[in-house]
Parts: C-alpha cells; sequence; structure tokens
C-alpha cells in the first residue's frame, strides 16, 4: 500500500465533508461568542437593573433576568443534544452515503484496506467533536459559576449536567461511532441517519432516567417535613414511622454522576467501534 495513498485519505475526508466540518465550527465559533457576549455585557446589564430595585422589591425592569437566562438555557440546550446532528452525520454523509453509492468499495480497490478507510472516516470527525468541547464545556461552565444565580436552573438539569464536563464529548463520540456501526450494518443513508439518531436518543433517554441511581443516595430525617440541602436535587420524600425522611442526590455528587456517566457512554462508544470493524471486516472478507 502506498504511503501516498495514506496520506491522502484524511485530505480526502476533509475535502468531501468540508461543508459539515465548517458548520461544526460556526456552531461551535457562534455559541463560545454568544456565551461570553451573555456573560461579560448581558449579565452586567441584568445586574444594574436589579441594583435598580426599590427596599420594596419593585424593579423598573422585574423581567430583565430572562434577558440572560432564556439565551443561556438555550444555549445548554443546544450543546446538551449536539450528539444528535453528530449521529445523523455519521449514519448518513460520512458513511452511510458512501456504504450506498458504492464509493467506499471503489476506495478499497486502490490499495486502502476497510478498515483504514473506516479509520480515516472516523478520526477527523472525532478531533473536531474533541476540540468543540474543549471550547464549548469551560466557557459553560465559566458563565454557569459566574452567573448562577441568575439563571435559578437547577445542576440536575439535563443541559446544565451535560455541558458542564466531559459528558458532553463523550456523547459525541458515541453518536459517531453509533452513526458508523448503522452504516455499516444497514447500508443505505436515511436508514442509518435515522437508526444512529433513535439509537442515541434512546441512549440519553435511558441514562437520564437513571442518572441519580449511578451513585448511592442520601437521606435526611426530620420531625418537622422534609428537608433537603441547599443545591440538592431532590429525588424522594415522604414520612414513615421515623418521621419524615428525603431522599437527595447532593451538589458535592455532580461530579461523581458526572464521571460515571461518561465512563458508560464511552464504553458504548468502544463497543460501538468495536462492533462497526467487526461487521465491515466480516462483509469485506
Amino acid at each position: 500500500m502506498s504511503s501516498a495513498v495514506l496520506t491522502g485519505l484524511p485530505r480526502t475526508v476533509l475535502r468531501l465533508h468540508r461543508s459539515a466540518l465548517l458548520a461544526w465550527t460556526a456552531f461551535v465559533v457562534g455559541m463560545a461568542g454568544w456565551l461570553v457576549w451573555l456573560n461579560e455585557v448581558t449579565a452586567g446589564d441584568v445586574r444594574g437593573a436589579e441594583r435598580g430595585c426599590t427596599r420594596l422589591g419593585l424593579c423598573t425592569d422585574p423581567l430583565a433576568s430572562l434577558a440572560y437566562s432564556k439565551p443561556f438555557a438555550w444555549i445548554g440546550l443546544l450543546l446538551c443534544y449536539s450528539f444528535l446532528a453528530v449521529a445523523a452525520f455519521a449514519g448518513g454523509a460520512l458513511v452511510g452515503r458512501e456504504m450506498e453509492s458504492g464509493t467506499a468499495e471503489l476506495a478499497w480497490t486502490q490499495g486502502v484496506t476497510p478498515a483504514r478507510w473506516l479509520t480515516a472516516k472516523l478520526a477527523l470527525p472525532a478531533l473536531a467533536v474533541v476540540a468543540g468541547g474543549a471550547v464549548l464545556v469551560p466557557v459553560y461552565r465559566w458563565g454557569w459559576d459566574a452567573n448562577h444565580d441568575l439563571t435559578g436552573d437547577d445542576w440536575s438539569l439535563p443541559a446544565a449536567f451535560v455541558a458542564r464536563g466531559p459528558l458532553m464529548v463523550a456523547y459525541g463520540l458515541c453518536a459517531l461511532a453509533v452513526g458508523a456501526l448503522a452504516a455499516v450494518l444497514l447500508r443505505r443513508t436515511l436508514a442509518a441517519l435515522g437508526t444512529a439518531f433513535a439509537t442515541m436518543w434512546l441512549v440519553n433517554a435511558l441514562l437520564a432516567r437513571y442518572r441519580a441511581d449511578l451513585w448511592p443516595k442520601e437521606t435526611r430525617t426530620s420531625a418537622k417535613g422534609p428537608d433537603w440541602p441547599d443545591g440538592a436535587w431532590p429525588l424522594n420524600w415522604g414520612r414513615n414511622a421515623g418521621g419524615y425522611f428525603a431522599v437527595y442526590q447532593p451538589e458535592s455528587h455532580f461530579w461523581p454522576l458526572h464521571l460515571v456517566e461518561t465512563g458508560i457512554v464511552l464504553a458504548l462508544a468502544a463497543t460501538a467501534t468495536t462492533a462497526a470493524y467487526t461487521v465491515l471486516r466480516r462483509r469485506t472478507a
């Protein structure tokens, strides 16, 4: 196999998917810029409006905080669920289209093994996902830490939970692997796109449903009524023979919960990647 062929693989992938890379770059730059503007400009304006409130709580603009909280919430949702777009891209344009059109088989007859072809297909998008997360996660965390009082969002909400750490990148990498596996299995663009999208939506929904169970919960009892610490994630409460009880995840459990879920998602990504290579090797043997 000539070194020229191997060297040209990444260049070919970059040329074929230049539009998708530019779109992802625009998304990363746009979200980061929006966050910077919100925290450097909008947050200052909102705090200035709040300082204008009287001691009786009367404000000239009682809805001023929405100028910050609503855009910040939308950014969090876009970051949290960006992996769905990655899954659709991987299952459709990245791998599925070339499997369906026969372009992949043509490349394999020109000195490129199927495994190297798939590696070239996945490597550059994976690098883009990691680089994008390396920019967006710190900027989002900066905004959350600096102005959390303006949003009122709980740390257990999906957007805040995913976008504040490496879990965002893990979901993106898993979506890339699931999309590739769906494309290799189905060999149809639309079918692979839809399957990858639905699979990642289901994975996220299941993990979100059982997220609170990924780390031991804490329980507090009281004679007066259910009582949680500040910032806790309430899970269950009631009354029994010993009085009132409250089950919760304290805010200090954010990182254990976040990292456990990150590990699960990365394990799924590794499994899907291995399966994609295995299926491809068997179908081209």
